[in-house]
Formats: C-alpha cells, sequence, structure tokens
C-alpha cells in the first residue's frame, strides 16, 4: 500500500486547453482563458473584482501594498497560519500582532481581537483554516468600528460559504491560492479578490508592474506609463487554462473531497467516542466549508510523533501542520503575539493531517482508518 498525504489531478480537458493557448499564440498574462478565470470567480464568489497572481502569496502582497502600509503599522492576524500571511506584510515594514484561535474551528478568534488593536492598528487578517469560515460579521464590525481593512486569507477556502457569503468576498480584499495541494488547483496560482471598489483601479496598476497598462488595452488612457508601484503578478496563460478546466468542475471537486471527510469522520468515530483522538468538527451553524483538509488531535506530541511513524511504516503519509508563527525566529523578530496563545501552542503539537485528495478512494480511507484504529490497539 502507498498512499501519499497529496497528489496533484486532472479533471480532464487540462491538456486540450493549454495545447489550445499555445495554438492561439498568447502565453503570456491575462489572455482569454485568464479572463474567463475572472470571470468566473467574480460570478460564483460574488466580488467585484477578481485578478489571477501567480500565487496566494503574491495575492497577499498586493493587499499589503493596497493597505498603504508604513513601516511600524501593525497587522492583527492568528499565529496558526502559513508564513505568507505575515511576510507579505513585513516586506511593506509592517508589525504582525499575533491572536489566538477557537478551539472548535482554529479560526483568529474574534472575542480576542478588539484588545490586540493599537492606535498603530492598519488591518485585520483572518484565515479561514481548513476552509470553514471565521466569524466575518464580528471581524467586519470591529473593523468599520475602527476605520480597519479586512483581508481574507481564503487560501483554503475555494466556494466555502459564511451565512451564504462566499469566502474571499466579504472583507474588503480576499486572497485565494490554487497550489497544487488545494481543492481547485493550477500547480501555482492563486488570485486577489477585490470588494472593495476605490481598491480595483490600483489592483489593476499594482499588478502591472505599476503601469496603467489595464486602462489603455480598455481605451481608457491613449497610452500606459509607470505611475504607482507595483510588480509582475500576472500568471502565464498556461495556468489560467489549466485552472479554467478546473473551475468548471470546482463544485464536484469539493463535493468529492467532503464525501471523503465525511468518510473519514464516520470511520474515526468509534475511536473519538473511546478517547484515543479528537476530530475535526462538522461545519458550525450558517457555515458551508469545501473538504479542504481533515485532521486529527491527538493526546500530546510523543502520540502523534508515534501515529506518523507507524503510518509511513504501512505506506501511509500524515503530516502535522505549521509551526506557530509566533514561536519562529522570524515571527519574534518581525512580529509579536498581543497576548499568550495557549489553544495555538496546544494544536500545534497535537495536530495531524490524513491523506485527502481528488483521487483518493473511499477504500483507501477505509484503509488509512484501520490503520489508526490497528495503533491504539
Amino acid at each position: 500500500m502507498k498512499i501519499p498525504f497529496n497528489k496533484p489531478f486532472t479533471v480532464g480537458p487540462e491538456l486540450e486547453y493549454i495545447a489550445r493557448a499555445v495554438a492561439e499564440g498568447h502565453l503570456s498574462g491575462d489572455g482569454p482563458y485568464t479572463r474567463r478565470c475572472h470571470e468566473w470567480l467574480e460570478r460564483n464568489l460574488g466580488a467585484k473584482r477578481a485578478l489571477l497572481t501567480p500565487s496566494c502569496t503574491a495575492a497577499l502582497e498586493m493587499a499589503a501594498i493596497l493597505c498603504d502600509l508604513k513601516p511600524g503599522d501593525e497587522v492583527v492576524m492568528p499565529s496558526f497560519t502559513f508564513v505568507s500571511t505575515a511576510n507579505a506584510f513585513v516586506l511593506r515594514g509592517a508589525v504582525p500582532v499575533f491572536v489566538d484561535i477557537r478551539a472548535d474551528t482554529l479560526n483568529l478568534d474574534e472575542r480576542l481581537v478588539e484588545a490586540a488593536i493599537t492606535p498603530r492598528t492598519r488591518a485585520i487578517v483572518p484565515v479561514h483554516y481548513a476552509g470553514v469560515a471565521c466569524e466575518m460579521d464580528a471581524l467586519m464590525a470591529i473593523a468599520r468600528g475602527r476605520d480597519l481593512v479586512v483581508i481574507e486569507d481564503a487560501a483554503q477556502g475555494i466556494l466555502s460559504e459564511y451565512h451564504g457569503r462566499r469566502l474571499g468576498a466579504i472583507g474588503h480584499l480576499g486572497c485565494l491560492s490554487f497550489h497544487e495541494t488545494k481543492n481547485v488547483i493550477s500547480g501555482e496560482g492563486g488570485a486577489l479578490l477585490v470588494n472593495d471598489e476605490r481598491l480595483i483601479a490600483r489592483a489593476e496598476i499594482i499588478r502591472e508592474k505599476g503601469t496603467n497598462r489595464a486602462q489603455f488595452f480598455r481605451g481608457e488612457v491613449d497610452k500606459y506609463t509607470w505611475v504607482d508601484i507595483g510588480s509582475s503578478y500576472l500568471p502565464s496563460e498556461l495556468a489560467g487554462a489549466f485552472l479554467w478546466a478546473q473551475l468548471e468542475r470546482a463544485g464536484e471537486i469539493n463535493a468529492r473531497r467532503q464525501e471523503l471527510c465525511a468518510a473519514y469522520r464516520e470511520g474515526l468515530a468509534p475511536l473519538a467516542k473511546r478517547g484515543a483522538l479528537a476530530l475535526s468538527q462538522p461545519d458550525p451553524h450558517g457555515i458551508k466549508g469545501n473538504g479542504h483538509l481533515f485532521f486529527i488531535l491527538l493526546a500530546d506530541a510523543g502520540v502523534r510523533s508515534r501515529l506518523i511513524a507507524h503510518l509511513k511504516s504501512r505506506g501511509i503519509h500524515s503530516v502535522f501542520h505549521y509551526v506557530p508563527l509566533h514561536a519562529s525566529p522570524a515571527g519574534r523578530r518581525f512580529g509579536r503575539a498581543a497576548a499568550p496563545l495557549p489553544v495555538t501552542d496546544d494544536v500545534a503539537e497535537r495536530l495531524l493531517r490524513l491523506p485527502l485528495y481528488y483521487g483518493l478512494k473511499k477504500g483507501e480511507v477505509a484503509a488509512i482508518v484501520a490503520e489508526i484504529a490497528a495503533f491504539f490497539q
């Protein structure tokens, strides 16, 4: 038996679309397939403007530029997240201020955000862990009261919902990932969702190396020139062609992943009932996830390490998740914790992610469950 943690996949026409892009002779950014992706994201997520980027990291960097951050400004975010969430703002000279997470969703604890805000705070960055929504109504209310920008890190959240609204399209800005480990993939890739109309024109300029090239192609100016800071945040049309094939079947992809999560939850329920482990929770009321990942919580780091080794000996690759940013060398250098982060510290020691990808079979899920049960026997 050999079951990887993740396996990149195709759903059918990816290579056909790439071949068409080559034949049509447009391989640089913003070709026909990229435009289709933009339209799909705007229509299906409700964003006012969607812009494909080379990665979610690039989308976060664009968002940080749009915030007009200055050295010493502060950005509130969880510590239990990928480094890009913080790095994008550190590159602008800002200070990440880390806040603890909720024990149920592992998302930014909205009840702790207000106390982390200072006169230097400029933005709040909720991270929708596992594609499950943060409490966005509470966070948006805090932001309105303090005149702060909300940037959703929805890297894992394609098509997930919060009370009928799609993740990434609720805050002022949203960032998506299409990395090969995500639900919908293009190898590397991402998107910036601009939900505040005041930011759309500048977002286009930043993405086009600081030029007004997009306005030129729409006939709004007679020539384009350098007008602002920016960089090359356009992905190749080949990535857009691959992504378009996946977006066409995004609902089906998510449904398959949700089925696999349900199979894990059902198979592991007896062990959870015994207290051997804890399961990732079903979606809270009013929140619809996308089956991005399935995790279990073990008693401690030692049990986790032994279970990883046991599964590996059976050909099954399981992995833990983030080293909390506040405990990392760069996190200590560039950021600070607003207060102790006990839930973050605890979860980081005990969480284990199980294999989950589009091509995973339910029989393989059953085999993984059986090996976990054998370990606890």
